[in-house]
């Protein structure tokens, strides 16, 4: 009889959660403002998900001191991030404060469908070329939504960062 119970309740406890029906038998919760529409267009999942590539930079191994090739690297590594912007394949990109891993900023990358493209667009950075820069890559997945903070973003500098 206490078996029976326990046997009860377990199932009890699993068809109130769900987790007893196959996902064609549970009941789906509806979003009465999903847009289509607007899920086509950015690439959303059924949850309004996508995957992205978050690169996270650090330091390079080029520890030269030539400030003439430092500053050309960099000032080409921000050229190259505006342009990979207007691309559409970044979509965040900004630095970390100091730390102890020695990683400098982040970049998720946008549109990018394989590693080796990431890895490619990659060494389009110039202080990443030339090893000023280093990086991590992971697949990451989050809100489709992501993409369309940038026209507000370009609203509300005041100063060109």
């Amino acid at each position: 009889m206490k078996k029976m119970v326990l046997l009860l309740i377990g199932t009890l406890v699993l068809s109130a959660t769900g987790h007893a029906q196959p996902d064609s038998l549970r009941a789906v919760e509806a979003n009465p403002k999903y847009d289509s529409a607007l899920a086509l267009r950015l690439g959303a999942d059924d949850y309004g998900m996508k995957s992205y590539y978050l690169v996270i930079l650090k330091t390079g191994p080029n520890k030269s001191a030539n400030k003439d090739s430092i500053r050309v690297s960099f000032k080409g590594h921000l050229k190259n991030i505006n342009r990979l912007v207007e691309a559409g394949k970044i979509i965040v990109a900004g630095p970390l404060g100091k730390n102890s891993q020695q990683y400098r900023g982040i970049f998720i990358l946008n549109g990018v469908t394989s590693r080796e493209e990431a890895m490619a667009l990659l060494q389009t950075d110039p202080a990443i070329k030339n090893g000023f820069l280093d990086y991590e890559l992971f697949e990451w997945y989050g809100s489709a939504a992501l993409p369309e903070y940038l026209p507000i973003s370009d609203q509300i500098w005041k100063i060109k960062p």
